[in-house]
């Protein structure tokens, strides 16, 4: 067999295992995915629906081959706490709930609320859906995730609101860092690492490969203004991210100006 033949088989064998390996990475995720919602409709404790779905979530990233290390759980406050994390894949809040203590309620946006399945799963497990696309909607959902804050829930948010195939750090929005600011409560930074060389913008399934939540240090929240408390997180994220300042490139020229 000729070289041009060679690396046609080699490409057709390897389109083909990638194929067999999504089919069934999705065929177990829709799997794990419906029994966590049952366990969530049957179990009465929230703790129990968030712990139950927490190792289900690390049972499918053992299963499809992501290999999930989490440093600096040390970091985590004992009390309430506001945890942010960069996003770039939609692995994101599967290997977060994977890797952080079942008491943390996420921040979503409100169309996954709408998703069949999930959407009934994410309502069990006590996230918080905010509507960014209205005025009125944001600041009800602004007010629900201080209530919140006010009652000692810890939150994850990821602040960048969404994800794309450009490479980097998008700008902050501010949501997080009210909540913190006004709640009191120390400010938790946190990089994920890997997820968005695992599955990219645009693709459909999973590859195998090392993901890792980096936990740094809190920043207290009490006394410090929102803008600074962004700020401040966010140069220590870009920092050990190792990926461009998208927000510092969008305002290059206006600066030039």
């Amino acid at each position: 067999m000729n070289v041009p033949a060679k690396r046609r088989a080699g490409g057709v064998l390897g389109w083909l295992s990638r194929l067999l390996f999504g089919t069934y990475a999705l065929s177990l995720l829709f799997l794990l995915l419906s029994a966590a919602a049952l366990l969530a409709l049957l179990l009465p404790s929230l703790h129990w629906r968030r712990s139950s779905t927490r190792w289900l979530a690390r049972v499918w990233l053992t299963l499809a081959g992501l290999r999930l290390r989490v440093d600096g759980l040390e970091h985590l406050p004992e009390g309430s706490c506001v945890l942010v994390a960069n996003h770039s894949s939609y692995l994101d809040g599967v290997v977060m709930k994977a890797g952080l203590p079942p008491r943390f309620s996420f921040v979503i946006k409100r169309e996954a609320a709408g998703t069949p399945v999930l959407g009934f799963l994410l309502r069990r497990i006590g996230s918080e859906f905010v509507d960014r696309h209205s005025a009125g909607g944001r600041q009800r959902g602004a007010r629900r995730v201080m209530q919140r804050a006010e009652q000692g829930h810890s939150l994850v948010f990821f602040p960048e609101g969404t994800f794309d195939s450009v490479v980097g750090l998008k700008r902050f929005h501010i949501g997080a860092f009210v909540a913190a600011a006004r709640g009191g409560m120390p400010l938790v930074p946190a990089v994920i690492h890997g997820t968005r060389r695992s599955m990219p913008s645009g693709a459909i399934v999973p590859m195998p490969g090392a993901i890792r939540i980096e936990i740094l240090p809190p920043i207290r929240g009490d006394g410090r203004e929102p803008d600074e408390l962004r700020d401040t997180a966010r140069a220590e994220m870009l920092a050990r991210l190792g990926e461009p300042d998208l927000a510092e490139l969008a305002a290059g020229p206006s600066r030039a100006r």
